[in-house]
């Protein structure tokens, strides 16, 4: 006994287990029939281990009652039941049916109300995504397998999923087809005379429909800008962590103007004079080669305000200055504001001059800000202990801090090193002494024995 299931991954064929469980395979059969599965959705993937369906609406809808057994009556467009008492049934649980092979079907059950070691069913099922599941055993009644349509399983075990399992884009059953049935149809059961269509509760759950086609970003341009920019974030971490930016997110200064494609023969004057007639200059500067001092054909020009800098781009862009037109463009370097960092974080005076590291353009990052863009130490959110005990401990840090006399003396009775180093050399002259009158008298003992040898032969 075979049901075909169209799904939006891929057709699924199943064959029914008949003889060893006929109440679940005769109620599977009977709500394909009445198409009481069409548009179901497909939602608990578990990726290599399962997924389920059966609820005719889904699980997260509010009008959802969980599913029904075929002797309830369900109508297969409405999907309302006829007899509520019968909405679940006992299913059959074969001690050689286990859930050992990819593709197993089984019938999805709680435990029942009133007898705990009973479980029921309704129309909800499983099928495996993977071998040897066995914690499915006893939980779930097997009933069939699927002959074909692995590959709609695969792209269903690979599908992108939330935090309760369900896909992101919708993957439904759209139809299903009964290859044969033996079994005689309950009374009263009527079946639709056509596949009916998706009611307006099954279609209030559609998040990204199944035949909805994604955008993707395949543009090689906006590609090629996504991985400067991560690239780019990378490198400020990595300056981050070594000390040389004050943190990786600092934005360049506003008044500072990029030119290039200067004349070599332009200097830091003439380029000052030309710019100057946009408002005030704090610096400008020619980069030069610091061994041969030749110009590297670009410069910084740093204005007083922002304004100022902002008209001397847009007018001063592609004009000729020493037969050579000019870019302008905001400078996006952060050299001077890191060196600035460098050298005044440390300093004892940095933290009375505000900004971060004493620089007033630094803002160091704060996790939470309030509408003034900070917090004081004092607010609520601060530690909370004894405001009296807080200043007691302050006072006494300041304290001991000034009177180095009281501190403790140190308790160490290790020798110095100067003294462990002799100890260690004599010991080291002794041991060379011991070995070289040992080796002394080896060498007289041997002698001695090589004379006495010599005599005896020459007595004889």
């Amino acid at each position: 006994m075979s049901v075909l299931l169209e799904t939006s991954a891929g057709d699924i064929t199943i064959d029914l287990f008949v003889h060893d469980a006929p109440k679940c395979c005769e109620n599977f059969l009977k709500l394909c029939k009445i198409k009481y599965y069409n548009y179901s959705p497909i939602y608990n993937v578990q990726p290599n281990f399962s997924f389920q369906t059966g609820d005719p609406i889904g699980p997260e809808s509010k009008g959802s009652d969980g599913g029904a057994s075929i002797w309830s009556l369900p109508d297969g467009v409405t999907k309302r039941v006829s007899h509520p008492e019968r909405r679940v049934f006992k299913p059959e649980f074969s001690k050689k049916r286990k859930h050992a092979r990819r593709g197993t079907v089984s019938m999805a059950t709680s435990q029942s109300k009133l007898n705990p070691d009973d479980r029921l069913a309704s129309s909800q099922f499983l099928i495996t995504l993977g071998d040897n599941i066995e914690d499915l055993d006893g939980k779930a009644a097997v009933f069939g397998e699927v002959a074909e349509g692995f590959d709609a399983l695969e792209k269903i075990n690979s599908a992108f999923i939330d935090q309760s399992g369900r896909p992101l884009q919708d993957i439904r059953i759209l139809h299903t087809h009964v290859l044969d049935d033996p079994y005689d149809d309950p009374p009263g059961l009527v079946e639709p005379p056509s596949s009916p269509v998706p009611s307006a509760e099954q279609r209030a759950t559609v998040r990204i429909a199944y035949d909805e086609v994604l955008e993707q970003k395949d543009d090689p341009e906006q590609m090629e800008k996504l991985r400067r920019e991560r690239e780019a974030r990378a490198q400020a971490l990595t300056l981050e962590l070594i000390g040389d930016l004050p943190f990786a997110d600092v934005t360049p200064p506003e008044q500072i103007l990029f030119v290039c494609k200067l004349n070599p023969v332009t200097r830091d004057e003439d380029l000052e004079l030309i710019f100057s007639r946009f408002g005030k200059i704090l610096s400008c500067e020619v980069i030069r080669d610091r061994k041969t001092g030749d110009s590297l054909q670009y410069a910084f020009i740093e204005f007083a305000k922002k304004e100022d800098c902002e008209r001397a781009y847009f007018k001063m862009q592609g004009v000729l200055i020493d037969d050579h037109r000019i870019h302008v463009d905001f400078s996006q370097s952060v050299s001077k504001l890191s060196k600035e960092w460098r050298s005044t974080t440390n300093s004892k005076t940095a933290r009375s001059r505000g900004g971060f590291g004493g620089i007033d353009s630094l803002e160091k990052r704060r996790q939470y800000r309030g509408v003034d863009g900070g917090r004081d130490v004092d607010d609520e959110y601060d530690y909370i202990f004894d405001n009296d005990e807080r200043r007691r401990a302050r006072n006494r840090m300041d304290t001991d801090s000034k009177d180095t006399s009281r501190r403790p003396r140190s308790r160490s009775r290790s020798p110095k090193r100067y003294e462990r180093n002799e100890r260690t050399r004599d010991v080291q002259d002794k041991n060379s002494d011991r070995r070289r009158e040992e080796g002394r008298r080896h060498g007289d003992r041997d002698r001695y024995r090589d004379n006495n040898e010599y005599r005896d032969r020459r007595s004889r």
